[in-house]
């Protein structure tokens, strides 16, 4: 057996010893590993959301697979345990952050074993953890998927809520499709995300961090767009490889946007929109620059690639970011000479 071959049978041998000693409370919620029979140029680490699981991660975890990467999808501390939880009883979430961050440092350790860069991704606090480790780790993080990350909410009055109180809440969505996770949590629990996320925003404008690609959804009524929005625009000016997209409102696509299953029609679209960001090597500015000439200048987007000589910095599936791309932002990025 190869050094690399007992890398892997290692992981997988203990954490399926671990999640079995647990037990877990679906079959749903258990880390899941994509592994190639090789080290592979990248690697992807995906972190699930508050109370869920790492089937949020599956169908992604699938396509990169696909695509020759090695994918690792573990189980967050204190998730996806079964028992009887309740307001008396609440699941065993942590309430101190660097038992998160720890646990996440720990499995980019992992990655890095597993290939020569890696990719980390998450949703809402697996976001904000994703997040945090572009900051923690710039030149260890190749790059950054942060899909609605929960750095504050998109009511205020929420936020203060969930600041004060020490109270249970049930999801009021807790029998929707797709949800293996718990159905509800103490609120400190969920503090701690809500801190941690005011610490990226403030530490963001006066730190290095990994590039990122910050996804908001226009039909999202949890997290804050604004916010989102504002993390993007501090990291830009320190690494300007980093993207933002806010999907439109159109597409219906909420809060839970991995899958199908938990309510995102698109969920391919989510995929195919990661995947060009990972392969591609563009900088916002030229992201720009490609978009004003192909909406206001009537060129194809081949012909602006071909005229700008990015062939090597751009992913098959590039094309369908300029689909997407706001065009009101490459308006005003004309307008301001952000262009490249």
């Amino acid at each position: 057996m190869s050094n690399y071959d007992a890398i892997i049978a290692a992981i997988e041998q203990q954490t399926k010893a671990y999640e079995e000693a647990l037990p877990l409370r679906s079959a749903a919620c258990r880390s899941r590993f994509f592994f190639q029979p090789h080290p592979t140029e990248k690697v992807c680490l995906f972190l699930h959301g508050f109370t869920a699981g790492p089937y949020q991660f599956v169908p992604m975890g699938e396509a990169f697979f696909s695509a020759g990467y090695n994918v690792l999808i573990p189980l967050m501390p204190g998730h996806g345990q079964a028992g009887d939880w309740n307001g008396d009883n609440p699941p065993p979430l942590p309430t101190d952050p660097q038992i998160y961050q720890q646990f996440v440092l720990q499995w980019l350790q992992q990655a890095q074993v597993l290939g020569k860069q890696v990719v980390v991704g998450g949703l809402s606090t697996g976001a904000t953890l994703a997040a945090w480790l572009a900051l923690e780790r710039p030149q260890e993080v190749y790059r950054a998927l942060i899909f609605a990350p929960y750095l504050s909410s998109s009511i205020k009055l929420v936020d203060l809520f969930v600041e004060i109180f020490p109270f249970y809440f049930e999801w009021l969505n807790k029998d929707a499709p797709g949800n293996f996770g718990y159905d509800g949590f103490r609120i400190p629990s969920l503090r701690l995300f809500l801190d941690m996320g005011q610490e990226i925003v403030d530490r963001a404008p006066n730190s290095l961090s990994a590039p990122m690609f910050i996804f908001s959804s226009e039909s999202d009524r949890v997290t804050s767009n604004r916010d989102h929005h504002a993390l993007f625009e501090a990291v830009l000016k320190h690494q300007p490889k980093s993207w933002y997209l806010c999907l439109d409102k159109a597409l219906d696509i909420h809060h839970r946007m991995m899958t199908k299953l938990e309510g995102n029609d698109y969920q391919n679209l989510v995929i195919t929109l990661a995947k060009a960001y990972v392969e591609s090597g563009l900088t916002w500015a030229e992201l720009l620059e490609i978009g004003y000439q192909m909406l206001l200048q009537g060129k194809t987007f081949e012909a602006v690639v071909a005229e700008l000589n990015l062939h090597q910095q751009v992913s098959p599936d590039m094309s369908l970011i300029m689909v997407m791309l706001d065009k009101q932002i490459v308006i005003d990025a004309h307008k301001h000479g952000e262009r490249g």
